[in-house]
């Protein structure tokens, strides 16, 4: 397929798949713009890290200080006789991925069309935001549950009356729905093929299409598994919050040692004829170990592959060094598949198997922020079309997901958006 016309769809769909490759560049604004009717994504919410780098704040001139600065300490590079054993392990597991990824960076250089696409993502249309993104403090969700808010679910029902003037010709006319319900420990539901408005404490998250959340403590995760096993869930996205130095510094988030994740219910949650779980992990070599050896084991899930997600900037290189060891440009996400009870005659070939080479780049988002990759795992999810789904921790929400943590809104916050002028 021509360039052209690989753009043209990027365009629509917001992923750009590279000729004979299984590499892929994703831009989540277009990807998640799919789930909404009447917001947009808003570029400079979800990229405020390359768009704090284009702004005259942040510019040479008024960033250089006249006053004399420390100069900081290089760190001497450790040489691989240096490193301890879990070290040497991380070492050679990126020594053996690493022309995987050079050669897939390799794809998005070649790609002048795409890398002048993405030289124009700050003229995404931003200057039009929701009155509430620019205003107010954003709440603390998990420091809300103490609380025990209500929340203000809106909803636009669709209502199509015919209009003798125009003939038998539909007239198409709005009207909102209010409900009002607790905001924790309980499954709020947008059934609708519109976007709805939730309203916490006078702070408002917009809720995309046909999903649902359900926001609240680890203790209270059991009353997400469904009555049935044949309304369980072929997809499980995991994004633990994994103990994390960075992220308790900066205090971003609260997270969770290992042990905790051991007792997530992935066996009952998982639909009768079986799950794809896909878990998002760092690059330390310590969770790997432990997911490896211990977390997929006590889930029941056998492991398929590892798929690598390579961050980028918008002028097409890497974020960081891709050998710097502490900081490596690339997260992984490792998929498995949990069985449920449906026997097949032949086990080999009751799930699609999966090869670890594929990569998925993208400009990385928020902290934290995962792109949204539904559509790069449809292909090998087992049952029923169109799958079932759910992410757990989950901190935004898509489109026909449920969505289970204590901050499924986080990224749903209205400072997020921006409101279509026609809506």
């Amino acid at each position: 397929m021509e360039d052209s016309q690989k753009l043209a769809l990027f365009h629509e769909s917001g992923i750009f798949h590279f000729n004979d490759s299984n590499t892929v560049f994703i831009d989540p604004v277009r990807v998640l713009n799919r789930s909404y009717n009447r917001h947009t994504v808003s570029p400079s919410t979800y990229y405020p890290r390359f768009f704090q780098t284009l702004t005259p704040k942040t510019s040479i001139s008024t960033t250089v200080s006249s006053s004399p600065t420390k100069r900081k300490r290089k760190k001497r590079k450790r040489s691989p006789k240096e490193l301890n054993e879990r070290e040497q392990i991380a070492f050679q597991r990126h020594q053996e991925l690493r022309p995987l990824l050079v050669k897939a960076h390799e794809c998005l250089l070649k790609s002048s069309g795409l890398l002048d696409d993405l030289r124009t993502l700050r003229s995404g249309g931003d200057s039009c935001c929701l009155k509430e993104k620019c205003e107010g403090d954003e709440q603390c969700l998990v420091e809300l549950a103490a609380q025990s808010p209500e929340l203000v679910l809106t909803l636009n029902l669709r209502v199509l009356e015919t209009d003798k003037d125009l003939g038998d010709s539909p007239n198409v006319q709005y009207c909102e729905q209010r409900s009002i319900l607790p905001a924790f420990n309980n499954l709020v539901v947008n059934d609708m093929e519109d976007d709805a408005v939730v309203e916490i404490l006078n702070n408002h998250y917009i809720v995309p299409r046909e999903s649902c959340f359900y926001m609240s403590d680890l203790g209270q995760i059991r009353n997400l598994i469904p009555a049935h096993t044949d309304c369980g869930f072929n997809l499980i996205m995991v994004d633990p919050p994994w103990e994390n130095a960075s992220a308790r510094q900066k205090s971003r988030y609260p997270t969770l040692p290992n042990r905790y994740f051991l007792s997530l219910p992935i066996k009952q949650l998982t639909h009768t004829e079986g799950a794809l779980v896909a878990l998002w992990v760092t690059n330390r070599e310590k969770l790997r170990s432990f997911v490896e050896k211990e977390l997929f084991a006590a889930w029941g899930v056998s492991y398929a592959a590892t798929f690598h997600w390579l961050k980028v900037k918008a002028n097409g290189s890497l974020i960081s060094d891709l050998d710097l060891f502490h900081h490596r440009p690339y997260e992984s996400l490792i998929l498995g598949y949990s069985p449920g009870k449906v026997k097949h005659s032949d086990n080999r070939s009751k799930f699609k198997p999966l090869k670890d080479d594929h990569v998925i780049m993208s400009i990385p988002g928020d902290y934290s922020r995962k792109p949204p990759i539904a559509d790069l795992l449809q292909e090998y999810i087992p049952g029923i079309k169109p799958p079932q789904c759910v992410e757990l921790f989950a901190r935004e929400i898509m489109a026909g997901w449920v969505a289970w943590g204590n901050e499924p809104l986080h990224f749903q916050s209205s400072r997020y958006f921006i409101k279509k002028m026609d809506s």
